[in-house]
Formats: C-alpha cells, structure tokens, sequence
C-alpha cells in the first residue's frame, strides 16, 4: 500500500477514505462553514479543506460519486478533475447541479472520489506521416457496427 502524505488545511476536514477493502478511489469530503446550496446547472467549489503531497509521477484523478449523481446529480463539472504531483494548495471538487432543483452539500459529505494513478509524459514528434492502420482516419462512431 502507498503512503500518501496530506495536510488538514482546516480542522474540520475529512480524511480520504476508501469505502470499502478493494475501492479504487477515496471519498473526498465537502469541508464547509456551512450548507451550501447549489442551484440548477450551477458550479460552485466545494473546499475538502485538505492539500495533498502525491509521489512523483502520480496523479490524482478527481471522479464522482455515483451515489450523489444518481440521487442528487451532483457530480464534477470537468467530469474529471487533475491533481498534479507537483500542486500543493487545496484539493477542490468543482461540482455541477445536472438537475432544475436547488440541491443542498453539507460539511463532511461525500463529494467526490479521488484515484491516485501513475502516469506517462510524452515528448511529442511531428512527422509528415503517420503509420498506417485498418481504422485510419475513421473517427466518431466509424468502428460501431454497420
């Protein structure tokens, strides 16, 4: 298991914690002075109150919860948020109301889930051409079937 180090920026706020032995993200917690009230197809930033020390060449990849899309539908607005290993100011969950009711996030709610990943850096090439393949330029929807 890799040890990751975090900061409580506040008192109140949550650790990261996994819901279960084999989850692959950690529940991400609102760390709030209040509720917040999110209104139709707004954004608003949740604080997690929490900044967070990844290994090098780790991300953390910000999900939703499939519990508060499908019951409240709330979920990030980016669909998936970045935490480079190099950030060190607090983790944010920007979340969108999908819904045309005021939904209300109190403190210490689950808001989000947070996968750390290794990752690749590319050192990207231009070329006049590229190699050949049977699916070539085909693009949206070109390899469904006919």
């Amino acid at each position: 298991m890799m040890k990751v180090n975090i900061k409580k920026l506040n008192d109140k706020a949550v650790i990261p914690s996994y819901g279960s032995e084999y989850s692959a993200g950690a529940d991400l917690y609102a760390c709030l002075n209040s509720d917040l009230t999110v209104n139709p197809h707004e954004t608003v930033l949740i604080p997690t109150g929490i900044a967070i020390e990844l290994p090098l060449g780790y991300a953390g990849l910000i999900y939703a919860r499939s519990g508060l899309a499908t019951k409240k539908g709330l979920a990030p607005a980016n669909k998936v948020g970045v935490v480079d290993c190099d950030y060190r100011g607090e983790v944010k969950v920007a979340l969108h109301n999908h819904t045309e009711i005021p939904q209300t996030v109190s403190s210490g709610e689950r808001v989000a889930q947070l996968v750390i990943t290794p990752y690749l850096t590319a050192q990207f090439v231009v070329r006049d051409e590229l190699s050949q393949t049977v699916r070539g330029e085909g693009g949206f929807g070109s390899t469904g079937s006919k």
